[in-house]
């Protein structure tokens, strides 16, 4: 041993010991049976500016079924009619196998003027399954004290009620029904009264082997720290062996802070045996953890059982087809997995252990940066622009040396698409072909068209008005206004900070969103970023700017509400 090797020996020690323990908390990933249910029909479409059509959902439809994902949630309903009604019943007549095909419904009706939910009435989820054929239910509950009054309404009431919806999904759906329950509320529930949930799971554990459900799920909104979620998963898989109950347990993770890919992983290595999730990452508010990029990981880390159940050769091309179907635009280029930039060779041309581009069968881009070779630089040319006798190492070279020069002369250009690296060649030198002459031209101007905008976003509103009332008023209820617009920036309906924006919105106090109320945010924000180049852009600029920043004052005083509609009223 080396003077140098055995001085530091105590913390090369010390390291391996720590690091050991540690990572082998995810070896429980490496074996797991994980159970998908795929909500690729339902959740890419949360807050979405333009939501699935029919035929939008089957072209997500046969991307799921290539990825060899059998269960698949379908529907998700309310008062109104939804495009799900008409799409449930049609994949029915078609033939597709009801043992396989889920939907949503609400464990109550609703929650009564006393906040105490409605036991009497089946919920209208139950109803319109019943009326499709569907048979396999994901029950929605909350058990924390934003839905229901708990002082009036006990858990063991609760537990009852559930029991009853149950056992009515047996007798009136289907004898060999599966049902799942999602604890939508769990983060705020666990921070207030985890007793609710412990009392819950242990009352549904309970039951009769032939009536208990398929399993638990929970959903996290974005805002917990991953070993809190873990932790979630740990105490119910707890009690669910305490009596016995080998049902699944799934999570469903939302994005916030960037932990949701993380959480997710942690759930799985802490008792939960499931995800429910989109294969790609659009979903309320800022996304979801996708199923592509946890199954991904798990192969990484050695699981084999994934690549039996499912074809994971798909998972990144269905990823990115179900993105295009759902916003129009491909994924984020720096998204995980699925971006354009997730398989590029950034620092040199020499594989990773694991090559996420070798896996997929598809040829890894070389990413043009100040940390880009020569090298990289020539086959970069040449896999844009095939192979050119003028495409050589010294040339490459000048234009490394440009990019440099282009820096310290405060000049940031783009060197990676077509178009960029064509006039780099040319600054170095470079004689160009004639297919990169074609790829030079002058980019026309964009302008903002704001009335236009504007216009894009009355279209959408008016389409939610005409689903409510046959004469539109120029009014929405807040939730078709939640589901409309909000959705993609709140993960909850029910959520305190939601109704605070509602609250925020409803400048007039009449328990509507006013047409106008809407419009003084999206003037605002068009004044304010006259660079505002998209319908998306204005929406975003005019929630996380304005409306959201509005909301975080609980109180607004009669001056406010009279200052706000003198704003109306100029603006109107």
């Amino acid at each position: 041993m080396s003077f140098m090797k055995k001085k530091f020996q105590h913390y090369i020690d010390e390291y391996h010991d720590a690091l050991g323990k540690d990572i082998k908390k995810y070896d429980k990933l490496k074996d797991l049976d994980i159970f998908v249910l795929d909500n690729s029909m339902r959740e890419s479409t949360v807050g979405q500016l333009r939501g699935h059509t029919i035929e939008s959902k089957r072209a997500i439809l046969n991307e799921v079924k290539k990825c060899g994902f059998k269960h698949k949630i379908i529907a998700s309903f309310s008062h109104m009619t939804r495009v799900d009604d008409e799409w449930m019943k049609l994949l029915i007549k078609e033939g597709e196998d009801p043992e396989y095909l889920w939907a949503f419904s609400e464990v109550t009706e609703g929650a009564k003027k006393d906040r105490t939910p409605e036991t009497e009435i089946v919920p209208a989820g139950l109803r319109k399954m019943k009326e499709a054929g569907i048979r396999n239910v994901f029950f929605e509950v909350d058990l924390g004290d934003a839905t229901y009054d708990f002082d009036r309404f006990s858990m063991r009431e609760m537990c009852r009620l559930t029991k009853k919806w149950i056992r009515w999904c047996y007798e009136n759906l289907h004898q060999k029904s599966k049902v799942l329950i999602n604890i939508r509320d769990i983060e705020a529930v666990m921070e207030t009264h985890p007793e609710r949930v412990c009392k819950y799971v242990q009352s549904i554990s309970k039951m009769p082997c032939d009536r208990r459900p398929f399993g638990f799920a929970y959903e996290e909104p974005g805002k917990s720290l991953p070993e809190e979620c873990g932790h979630w998963a740990r105490l119910i898989r707890k009690i669910m062996d305490a009596n016995n109950f080998k049902g699944h347990l799934l999570v469903h993770v939302h994005e916030k802070f960037g932990y949701c890919d993380a959480a997710a992983l942690q759930c799985l290595m802490d008792g939960a045996d499931g995800i429910w999730a989109s294969v790609c990452g659009e979903g309320a508010s800022m996304g979801q953890a996708s199923s592509c990029v946890t199954l991904m990981n798990m192969i990484r880390l050695g699981n084999k059982k994934v690549l039996k159940a499912y074809n994971c050769k798909h998972l990144r091309r269905a990823a990115i087809e179900v993105t295009k179907i759902t916003t129009g635009n491909p994924p984020h280029k720096r998204q995980p997995i699925f971006g354009t930039r997730a398989l590029d060779y950034v620092f040199n041309l020499k594989k990773d252990e694991f090559h996420l581009a070798d896996f997929f069968g598809v040829k890894a881009p070389v990413r043009i940066t100040t940390m880009a070779s020569a090298k990289m630089i020539q086959t970069r040319l040449i896999d844009l622009f095939g192979k050119y006798s003028g495409f050589t190492l010294e040339i490459a070279t000048r234009m490394k040396e440009i990019i440099l020069e282009d820096l310290r002369s405060n000049r940031k250009e783009e060197y990676m698409s077509r178009f960029g690296l064509a006039v780099l060649f040319d600054r170095a030198g470079g004689s160009l072909t004639t297919d990169m002459r074609d790829k030079i031209a002058v980019l026309g101007d964009k302008r903002p068209h704001v009335k236009y905008l504007i216009g894009e976003v009355r279209k959408i509103w008016d389409d939610l008005d005409a689903r409510e009332c046959n004469d539109r008023d120029d009014m929405l209820a807040f939730d078709s206004f939640y589901h409309g617009f909000m959705a993609q920036y709140f993960a909850s309906y029910r959520t305190k900070e939601t109704k605070q924006a509602l609250k925020a919105l409803d400048m007039d106090d009449d328990g509507k969103i006013d047409w106008n109320e809407f419009k003084v945010y999206l003037i605002w924000a068009a004044n304010e970023y006259p660079k505002t180049e998209t319908l998306e852009d204005l929406l975003e600029i005019a929630f996380t700017e304005a409306i959201i920043p509005a909301s975080r004052d609980e109180y607004v005083s009669p001056a406010d509400i009279m200052i706000r509609r003198q704003i109306l009223y100029i603006t109107a």
